[in-house]
């Protein structure tokens, strides 16, 4: 009978335990005690109803928590909203609070379109507080003289918290004080200037309003360190003389190439000349056999016509003492 009766009673206590499990895991009663323990009026349903929402409410009534604490008037309809948009609502308030303790006027729909837009609004406003030194990488350029110089520099900003929506990032702060740099130098009429006074870069590069339009408020530009480079004048003057060499080698080689052309052309031609004068003398024979046929030609005369050829070569023996005579011709009288 008694272990009859216990049975019912278990079983009421495990169905009473589970109950209150889900009762309590739905409903965030521990959560709701602590934000009425901190002052903080947020009714029960509230808290149900951000559960139907699927709204997480420690991510709503903790950072709530916070922003009283700190004097800060927010209510749970701007943090679930801000939530439901897809912020970071512990963020927010931590720079709304970090924003009043340093006297920043920041604002929460501000603070949230900031956070929005992907930038890290406490950050930021850490920024504004304690400015931020951005180190550019080396930036090489060349003055008038052509010498090269590396310089380094470092350029201390703070946050603009009006321009962060849409404002240009580091990026563009680093890109513009190295284009501010190349400028300097490169309008510089000696290396010699720029060393003797680097605070020039500075002033120079302050002067453009290098921040207009970033998130940033550039306050200074310190020169960290100019190194000499190569002597870049000189090494395009270098290149330009090989380069010049190169070309009147070549147009020479054009031109030797073109005389030995001609060279052999007018071989060729003088060959020419040559097979046309032994064809010519060929047919003297011809027309003598053919002259001493037709009787136009005696022998007398043929005779007559080898006195003088002989009488021709004797003469031009004698004015070339160097040429041996020739003794196989035939022309030549026995």
């Amino acid at each position: 009978m008694l272990e009859s009766g216990l049975i019912p009673l278990i079983f009421m206590v495990a169905v009473a335990i589970v109950a209150l499990s889900i009762f309590f895991s739905f409903v965030p009663v521990m959560l709701w005690i602590s934000a009425l323990a901190s002052g903080v009026n947020i009714g029960i349903i509230t808290l149900v109803a951000m559960r139907l929402r699927r709204v997480v409410p420690s991510r709503i009534v903790n950072p709530l928590i916070k922003a009283r604490k700190a004097g800060l008037q927010l209510d749970t309809n701007q943090l679930e909203s801000h939530y439901l948009a897809g912020g970071n609502v512990d963020r927010v308030v931590d720079a709304l609070v970090a924003a009043q303790r340093a006297d920043i006027p920041l604002g929460f729909e501000r603070a949230a379109a900031i956070d929005l837009a992907g930038r890290d609004v406490l950050e930021a406003v850490q920024m504004s507080v304690n400015p931020k030194v951005i180190e550019t990488p080396v930036v090489a350029a060349m003055a008038k003289d052509g010498i090269e110089l590396r310089t380094k520099a470092k350029v201390t900003v703070r946050a603009n918290i009006d321009r962060l929506v849409g404002g240009a990032g580091e990026e563009t702060i680093i890109a513009r004080v190295g284009e501010g740099i190349v400028s300097t130098i490169g309008s510089s009429n000696s290396h010699k200037d720029v060393l003797e006074n680097p605070d020039l870069i500075s002033k120079t590069v302050l002067n453009k309003g290098l921040d207009a339009g970033t998130a940033f408020e550039i306050l200074s530009i310190d020169i960290a360190d100019v190194d000499v480079g190569k002597n870049i004048g000189a090494q395009l003057q270098t290149d330009q003389a090989e380069a010049d060499k190169r070309i009147a080698q070549a147009k020479a080689e054009e031109r030797r190439a073109m005389a030995v052309a001609q060279e052999q052309e007018m071989m060729a031609r003088v060959q020419e000349m040559k097979a046309k004068v032994v064809e010519a003398e060929a047919q003297v024979p011809l027309a003598l056999a053919e002259a001493l046929t037709s009787g136009k030609l005696g022998v007398m005369d043929y005779y007559n016509l080898q006195n003088i050829a002989a009488d021709t070569q004797m003469r031009q023996s004698f004015g070339h003492p160097g040429d041996k005579p020739d003794h196989d011709s035939p022309d030549r009288k026995e």
